[in-house]
């Protein structure tokens, strides 16, 4: 996937300027795929010179005019090709993975203040997506008010959060090995 269909996905959910679609970013759409705010502005000048987005100036009070993106027609047909193309399942990279079994070589109980680390992270991932969950999808006319990129948004969460748990349950089982191991040593 090109940075170019992660941002036509972002706004066509909302249009916005540079700067809200990079927020979005460090909120939401950046926990599935990663960009820097000097990406997301490098990305959305080449896609206005292919005629993806349109932009318009936006009068601010008191500050300076902002650019609010769209998708144009030309935006949509390149993600609608995108979306029909197929796609090679992920292959895992998993640098923590190497060095778990790489402490077989050397000490794996001084592993365990990394792995506490990562699942620090983890943990704190799950807390933002349960939060946003309870946030944007429960209440009463949940789910049957949600439109269809709600509901498709609500999966993608979803999976952001079995995923988390998944992963949450692999360190704790990891931290258990290299505990027994660290006494057994």
């Amino acid at each position: 996937m090109a940075l170019e269909h992660a941002i036509l996905v972002s706004l066509l959910e909302r249009p916005g300027s540079g700067y809200e679609l990079a927020r979005r970013f460090d909120r939401s759409i950046g926990y599935f795929w990663a960009a820097t705010h000097q990406q997301i502005y490098r990305v959305l000048k080449r896609m206005e010179s292919a005629g993806w987005v349109e932009v318009r100036e936006v009068a601010q009070r008191d500050r300076p005019d902002k650019k609010e993106y769209s998708v144009a027609a030309s935006g949509r047909d390149a993600l609608s090709a995108w979306l029909h193309e197929p796609i090679e399942p992920e292959s895992v990279r998993h640098e923590l993975a190497v060095k778990i079994r790489g402490a077989a070589f050397d000490d794996p109980a001084a592993l365990i203040d990394e792995v506490e680390r990562h699942r620090a992270a983890h943990a704190a991932r799950l807390a933002h997506y349960l939060a946003g969950e309870r946030r944007d999808f429960t209440g009463p006319e949940a789910p049957a008010a949600l439109d269809t990129g709600q509901q498709l948004q609500h999966a993608v969460l979803r999976g952001g959060i079995a995923y988390e748990r998944m992963t949450l349950d692999w360190l704790d089982d990891v931290l258990a090995t290299l505990r027994r191991l660290g006494a057994e040593g």
